[in-house]
């Protein structure tokens, strides 16, 4: 056990003074003030010295996962939706859309390993929401357990592409991780055709029907959505899939309002899962961080796509009004 007396900071090593400031923290209950005065160090010091020991994996800050799950609005959305569970962190009417989206990301991170058992095999989309998440995520391991992505490659206005989604998560939980070696969308038909008939893509689409859960958030179909910024979709043909009643967008396929796919002549030319392979899994965990996926979350669980639902206060209550 460490000890507590009063030592001078430099006569311990960087690593122990790390864990001696993390362990009067956490365990012994001082203060910061406390702790300073204790080694003979500065208050910024030890600011720093809890700071490393977090980043460092050290310390790890979780909150019981029940308190969000068994919320009046968790519930209501259960029993609207009848979803399996849900989780609701909170946030204000005034907090902005940057606010509302870091928290719900977090809060997907910290529920996500309870959600998940050793064998599983999760299917994992693209997008900021995911790759925020991966990141989120305190670095655990799970025997056996397979993350896999669930569509193709593709650019983004984020800086990262497809697979790091399903790379950095595997990476923090342990994971056995299968890439999608392939463009998200080609030029022509036939071109597609013929990669999907490659052995060793073939043997990667057939892992994506063998999936147990999905991790995900549904798309927009608004003008800026992510779907067309990424190049999946050009402008006109996101239009054209809205004149047909388009409301969502899962791994690239556009759904109406009931959850239905919506055929087009972007499916052809796709390499990813189908949505068909995404309805039916044991968990469906969809994150929804935003206002503006209210509709297309809806669609989503209509759909069946979605078993559990990770969001915010507010747009719980947009999603119930």
């Amino acid at each position: 056990m460490l000890t507590t007396r009063r030592r001078v900071a430099g006569q311990i090593s960087g690593e122990n003074v790390i864990t001696e400031v993390a362990w009067m923290y956490y365990q012994d209950g001082m203060n910061q003030k406390e702790i300073a005065d204790r080694l003979g160090i500065s208050r910024a010091s030890v600011v720093n010295y809890l700071q490393e020991a977090r980043e460092s994996g050290l310390i790890r800050i979780t909150l019981a996962s029940d308190c969000f799950t068994t919320h009046r609005l968790a519930q209501e959305l259960c029993k609207r939706f009848g979803l399996q569970a849900a989780y609701v962190v909170p946030d204000e009417a005034s907090a902005t859309p940057e606010e509302t989206f870091s928290r719900v990301v977090k809060g997907a991170a910290e529920w996500l390993p309870a959600l998940l058992s050793p064998n599983d095999r999760l299917g994992v989309a693209w997008g900021r929401t995911v790759y925020d998440l991966a990141t989120a995520l305190e670095h655990q391991s799970f025997p056996d357990l397979s993350v896999i992505q669930l569509v193709g490659s593709m650019s983004t206005p984020y800086g990262f592409t497809a697979e790091a989604c399903s790379t950095r998560l595997a990476q923090n939980l342990g994971a056995h991780c299968y890439n999608l070696h392939a463009p998200a969308i080609l030029s022509r038909a036939d071109l597609a055709r013929e990669l999907r008939n490659e052995p060793i893509l073939r043997e990667q689409l057939d892992r994506l029907r063998k999936i147990t859960k999905s991790l995900f958030s549904v798309g927009t179909c608004l003008p800026e959505s992510h779907v067309v910024g990424s190049g999946v979709a050009t402008r006109a043909e996101l239009d054209w899939y809205v004149a047909q009643g388009a409301v969502g967008v899962i791994c690239g396929r556009f759904i109406d309002e009931t959850g239905r796919g919506i055929p087009g002549p972007l499916d052809e030319r796709m390499i990813g899962a189908d949505l068909d392979g995404l309805i039916g899994l044991e968990a469906g965990i969809l994150v929804t961080p935003g206002h503006d996926k209210v509709q297309a979350t809806r669609a989503c669980i209509a759909g069946g796509y979605a078993t559990h639902l990770v969001t915010s206060l507010t747009v719980a209550e947009a999603l119930l009004a």
